[in-house]
């Protein structure tokens, strides 16, 4: 398996147990509640793959360990 494929698999519950803390119901207007939902999975899959990311170049440049 790829190492890459084990960070996703660690960043993911880590960013939707850090999602549950946004309080998005004051940025979408009333009854927009299909635009929120998007909103959230888009953000939520924008976040786990900029960590991943970073962690996996940090890993790759050798700085972190």
């Amino acid at each position: 398996m790829n190492g890459k494929f084990f960070l996703y698999l660690l960043v993911t519950p880590l960013t939707i147990y850090a999602m549950d803390s946004l309080n998005i119901n004051q940025i979408f207007k009333k009854n927009h509640v299909l635009q929120a939902r998007i909103f959230y999975i888009l953000m939520g899959l924008s976040i786990i793959y900029l960590v991943t990311n970073f962690l996996y170049d940090l890993f790759l440049a050798g700085k972190f360990f």
